[in-house]
């Protein structure tokens, strides 16, 4: 029976495909076989054996069940692997498994491959996500709205402004999955404490060449492990990428208030219900469920920084802790980044409400525009300011529109004809560069991919 939410209610089948215990098993034995063929290279055992462990390095002969079964005797599951491969070896092949190796030269190496596919997938679900958003910043471009600092109306900005701005983080994120990945997927064959001495003279040799044969860069220096920093790295890169579906998802639900209700993504009535009690609720449960799993994928920062200091050459306290955070970090990840691809590709406009609440303050948001037509005009910028916020604490105290009481001010008209004070309320013409920014991120895009 089902337990972890993960089993059946979060994740996509992609990555538990890759973190599934039959995929790890199969990276395990195929980093055994990589570490007999370079020996076989480097006449360290016989070339047939090399062929037999290779050809047997595969769950259609070693099961995890049979894995299983051995670990319920030897409580080591490594060596239950070891023992397992070499049973299935004919010839007497199997007495050159694992030969100068440690357990972690196996797991670490085998994770390394666990990320890479783990990666892939989550650059390509990441892509997938920054095309969508990219083509929402060009459509919006120039749809003004309401910006809002401190939850306060502003100044006027654009959506399009909006899905660029992310669209430029998303790329940053994709960015330092690559230079993380070059860190982390690493291959490493150096023994107990990292000294390769049980390879004798030619342990730098099998290191690197096994590394070679599986597609990775040998580690550096080691000691029993890699080093835990560039894990921790990944974990952060994930709580990183999250923080942004977060800040974006939030941005949703917000502009989905009932008070606001500019965006808000696709309910379908015909189907989907809001509240069991409320018949009327239609809520933003994809987006909320994005914030609520970013808290946890960011939860996992912490223990991934603790794995790094370890006791001398190495202990265990990292092993137990990362069978937990490292497949449901990128798992969870994996899947808020699906939700938010559902999300941003079913967005839902209410234009009539972005006017609305663009012209919500009857003009108090033009302030700055007009205190700064009054500088070019002539009029220090300080004492501009301070005509201006006298005009607007006015119009905001007779709940009356700015546009009438600069309109009505002698030190106002004396520099601004009524033609002017029409073009300058007009919030639709004070977007300053947003048009050109959004295309300067659309132009650079063109190189993302």
């Amino acid at each position: 029976m089902a337990i972890h939410p993960i089993e059946y209610r979060y994740g996509t089948e992609e990555m538990r495909n890759v973190w599934e215990t039959d995929n790890k098993l199969q990276k395990m034995l195929e980093v055994e076989a990589a570490l007999s063929d370079a020996e076989a290279q480097l006449n360290m055992i016989p070339a047939d054996a090399a062929a037999e462990i290779k050809s047997k390095a595969s769950i259609k002969f070693v099961t995890s069940k049979r894995v299983s079964e051995i670990e319920a005797e030897t409580n080591h599951d490594i060596a239950s692997i070891v023992k397992a491969l070499a049973e299935v070896c004919e010839n007497g092949a199997g007495e050159y498994v694992h030969f100068g190796a440690t357990s972690n030269d196996i797991i670490d190496t085998s994770q390394s491959l666990l990320f890479k596919e783990s990666i892939k997938i989550l650059k390509g679900r990441l892509t997938e996500l920054l095309k969508i958003i990219l083509e929402l910043a060009d459509k919006n471009k120039k749809n003004v709205c309401i910006g809002r600092t401190h939850g306060q109306h502003a100044l006027p900005t654009t959506y399009g402004m909006k899905f660029a701005i992310w669209a430029d983080e998303l790329h940053r994120q994709l960015n330092r999955l690559d230079e993380c990945s070059e860190r982390l997927c690493v291959g490493m064959m150096t023994g107990a404490v990292g000294t390769t001495a049980a390879l004798g003279t030619e342990g730098l040799a099998v290191h690197k060449r096994f590394s070679q044969l599986l597609g990775l860069k040998p580690v550096l220096i080691s000691n029993q492990v890699v080093q835990r920093d560039a894990h921790a790295e990944f974990i952060m890169d994930l709580a990183n990428v999250a923080s942004t579906l977060e800040k974006m998802a939030l941005e949703i639900r917000n502009l989905q208030r009932t008070e606001l209700d500019e965006v808000g993504e696709h309910f379908d009535p015909r189907k989907q219900v809001g509240s069991s009690t409320m018949p009327h609720k239609m809520n933003p449960i994809t987006a909320e469920r994005i914030c609520g799993i970013s808290r946890v994928i960011r939860a996992y920062v912490a223990p991934a920084l603790q794995n790094n200091p370890l006791w001398h050459e190495r202990d265990l306290t990292n092993s137990s802790c990362e069978r937990i955070i490292l497949p449901e970090s990128c798992m969870l990840t994996d899947y808020i980044i699906k939700l938010s691809v559902k999300l941003f590709n079913n967005l839902v406009f209410k234009p009539e409400n972005i006017e609305r609440n663009l012209n919500l303050s009857h003009g108090l948001i033009m302030a700055e525009r007009v205190m700064a037509e009054l500088t070019r005009k002539g009029v220090g910028r300080q004492t501009a300011y301070a005509l201006v916020r006298v005009c607007a604490l006015d119009a905001n105290e007779k709940g009356i529109g700015l546009k009438e009481v600069i309109s009505s001010s002698k030190e106002v008209t004396k520099y601004l004809s009524p033609e002017e004070i029409v073009e300058i309320m007009d919030p639709h013409t004070y977007i300053g560069s947003a048009v050109q920014m959004v295309d300067n991120v659309l132009t650079e895009s063109k190189e993302w991919f």
